[in-house]
């Protein structure tokens, strides 16, 4: 008889257990608090989350409809362009959410528990045009750089950026001086050869008169570094 008593009052405080987590889920489950923006939602544990398999991307689309991630929000009105992340989403691979996005982070696992955009999720055309989504810079190194970001940055990271130099312009012989010889006022996105007394812009111009070439303004298009043996047009 004892023993039976036993087995009732374990089966009761399972029943009432079982019940203060259906009640009471956010309190008794919950691993942590909601973002400000699900903060509606915390005790709707099933918006989200399907019985006995946890969050799910076919729930957040529920509410999220992929095609209007980023210009529209969740009650339909128009996101103002000013005022949002470029939209991306409708250029992703996979319409996964749980692939970047969280809940539930406390202040101890937010740093470890975040996970960082990877370009890979976008399909392959969108990789190639940054401008769709960063805003290029307007300083001088990068006004006239055009749309080629991959020349010094990579989507791995960044920063720091790296510049090949010798696809460009070969930095050897007489050419490794400082960058301030060809690049004046540290403007990058323009050069000069008329820096050094042997480049005066008059000689230039009656030596390649001589030879027949009329477009000789852009030095490094034909002349890719100090090689006496190089300088014929559209060279490589």
């Amino acid at each position: 008889m004892k023993g039976r008593w036993i087995l009732l009052i374990i089966a009761a405080n399972l029943a009432a257990l079982l019940g203060l987590i259906f009640v009471y889920p956010q309190h008794m489950i919950s691993p942590g608090p909601l973002s400000a923006a699900h903060a509606d939602l915390a005790t709707e544990c099933s918006s989200c989350h399907v019985p006995f398999r946890g969050a799910t991307p076919e729930r957040c689309t529920t509410c999220h409809a992929a095609a209007d991630i980023g210009l529209r929000t969740t009650s339909g009105a128009p996101i103002a362009r000013s005022n949002a992340r470029p939209p991306f989403h409708q250029a992703l691979t996979s319409q996964n959410c749980l692939s970047c996005h969280t809940e539930h982070l406390t202040a101890s696992t937010r740093a470890s528990g975040r996970v960082t955009f990877s370009h890979e999720l976008l399909n392959v055309a969108t990789r190639e045009q940054c401008s769709s989504c960063h805003t290029p810079p307007s300083n001088a190194l990068h006004r006239n750089m055009g749309a080629n970001c991959s020349t010094c940055h990579s989507q791995e990271s960044w920063r720091p950026a790296t510049f090949d130099h010798d696809r460009f312009f070969a930095l050897d012989g007489p050419h490794d001086v400082p960058c301030s010889s060809c690049h004046v006022n540290n403007d990058f996105s323009r050069y000069t050869c008329f820096s050094c007394h042997e480049h005066r812009p008059d000689q230039i111009r009656a030596l390649h008169w001589e030879e027949g070439i009329r477009n000789f303004e852009n030095c490094a298009s034909c002349h890719r570094s100090a090689s006496s043996g190089e300088g014929r047009e559209d060279d490589d």
